[in-house]
């Protein structure tokens, strides 16, 4: 019976984020139309910009793999009952140290790759410190402070890639040394795709996580506090020490995200190195319901989006624009998460009377 019930409660966790998903394509669709195109030649340029090939496939992971660990970020963060918004400025500051650290010579491959994806989550959870901190010693909410924290990491990354790493003229850090390359796939497949070993990196970090939320003491006293901090701190957990822990593992993980670009996509710190990815990591954790498994194809979701949308104004004349609009509405309609849960509790003989 107890099984029966947690599968009806899985099934319904699961159905929330589809309803979601499938809403926001059916309004998508009639926006389409209201604007003129045909919803149909739409849809199909995208999928086959995110899927219509070996490439195409290769292109739509590259896309999900920061946003598994920026939404990994965030998912971990809310477990501990935190929203952590300023996994953009972490994954920044990670991205720059492993350009910085990648720059080192003379250091063996089987040294300098893991020294510098250490270096770089470190960075990403020295980051998150002093909100973790005035967090749970002060009680200063962490939305204030991450999103300060965000615009710092902007000017101070800034400086530090323009004026202290780079060449002078140049809009971007040197190149790192092959030692600190992710190894990309295209060496083997014969393809022309940039994705590299980040995304096996992804996986194997969602499974870690996974297994400590909910298989070790630490993931049980993270939750206990999400859950409630009075009633942990009652069972004899520390909320504050917890408090600063979770924070501290989710800013490295949007660290790690950040060493992944700059190890394996551009192999240096540049204008543009973020595509907002720590924002978009919010979205992907609402949508994936704050689960490991969740997040995995949330970013697999909005990976498809960003790299399909390209498709859709070259094959269908729709403006890139609605791929925006898109994800907006699923975030609308994730946000609306009473509303799913109470379609989808209705009985037939609840609407009598």
């Amino acid at each position: 019976m107890a099984e029966d019930i947690n599968f009806k409660n899985l099934l319904k966790e699961i159905s929330i984020p589809l309803l979601a998903i499938l809403s926001s394509f059916i309004i998508g669709a009639l926006i389409v139309m209201a604007s003129g195109y045909d919803p149909v030649a739409t849809y199909s340029a995208l999928l086959q910009g995110a899927f219509g090939g070996l490439n195409s496939i290769a292109d739509t992971l590259l896309a999900a793999t920061p946003l598994i660990f920026t939404g990994l970020a965030v998912a971990f963060a809310f477990r501990c009952g935190l929203f952590n918004i300023g996994g953009e400025g972490q994954l920044l500051v990670g991205g720059l140290t492993a350009a910085w650290i990648g720059t080192f010579k003379g250091i063996p491959m089987v040294i300098h790759l893991p020294l510098t994806l250490l270096v770089a989550m470190i960075a990403g959870a020295l980051w998150v410190a002093i909100p973790a901190i005035l967090k749970a010693k002060l009680g200063v909410h962490e939305v204030i402070t991450t999103i300060m924290f965000n615009y710092i990491s902007y000017s101070l990354v800034a400086y530090f890639s323009l004026k202290v790493l780079a060449k002078p003229g140049s809009i971007q850090t040197p190149n790192i040394e092959s030692s600190a390359y992710l190894w990309r796939f295209s060496n083997v497949l014969g393809i022309y795709s940039y994705l590299n070993i980040g995304f096996i990196i992804g996986i194997i970090v969602l499974f870690v996580i996974y297994y400590l939320l909910w298989k070790t003491t630490i993931g049980y006293e993270i939750r206990a506090v999400g859950i409630s901090p009075d009633a942990a701190e009652y069972g004899g957990i520390s909320a504050a020490r917890n408090i600063i822990l979770a924070m501290l593992i989710s800013g490295a993980l949007a660290g790690l995200g950040g060493a992944e670009r700059a190890m394996g996509l551009f192999h240096n710190y540049r204008n543009g190195f973020s595509a907002e990815y720590g924002f978009t990591g919010i979205a992907v954790a609402l949508l994936g319901r704050n689960h490991p498994l969740g997040v995995f194809f949330a970013a697999l979701l909005f990976g498809a989006l960003s790299n399909g949308q390209d498709y859709m104004n070259m094959l269908a004349g729709v403006p890139v624009d609605l791929v925006t609009i898109l994800q907006a509405v699923i975030i609308l309609f994730v946000a609306a998460d009473l509303l799913f849960r109470r379609v989808l509790a209705l009985k037939p003989e609840g609407r009598k009377g």
